[in-house]
């Protein structure tokens, strides 16, 4: 898997390529549709990783996590076994409360777009209550730095 960080038009982005193993395919031969969402996963904890987002650190020591209220995949065409995907992950909107981020995932080499995407996360306690996000990683997901965020 390779990772990088770009700055789009969106705002930072970040890019995690993987290549479909065997495993993650059905009988017609392509990627299984929940698949997609585990890619999305992936790339958000390296999206995290590269702002300088400790998500285990934020869970553990802070006792914030960022629970999944929504997420949307829309199939565009099929990935297949061995074929390597670029997922390509930002932060479309941010507040205090919740985050939401856009995903696309294109074929690597021929740029062929295969899904897009979108995942919603609430900022909740250790309890799993509703939250905030701690002030020093507003900046991170792009909101402002102050407590009214």
């Amino acid at each position: 898997m390779n990772f990088r960080m770009t700055i789009p038009p969106h705002g930072p982005a970040a890019e995690t390529r993987l290549r479909v193993r065997y495993a993650e395919t059905d009988q017609m031969g392509v990627v299984y549709y929940a698949n997609y969402l585990v890619w999305m996963e992936v790339a958000r904890m390296d999206w995290c990783r590269a702002r300088g987002v400790d998500y285990r650190r934020m869970e553990r020591e802070e006792g914030i996590g960022l629970a999944v209220a929504e997420a949307s995949c829309r199939y565009r065409s099929p990935a297949r076994f061995d074929d390597e995907v670029a997922i390509r992950v930002w932060v479309e909107e941010a507040n205090s409360r919740m985050v939401t981020f856009h995903y696309e995932m294109r074929v690597a080499g021929d740029d062929r777009l295969v899904a897009t995407g979108e995942t919603r996360h609430v900022f909740v306690d250790a309890a799993m209550r509703k939250a905030r996000c701690p002030v020093r990683y507003r900046e991170m997901f792009g909101m402002s730095g102050g407590a009214g965020a």
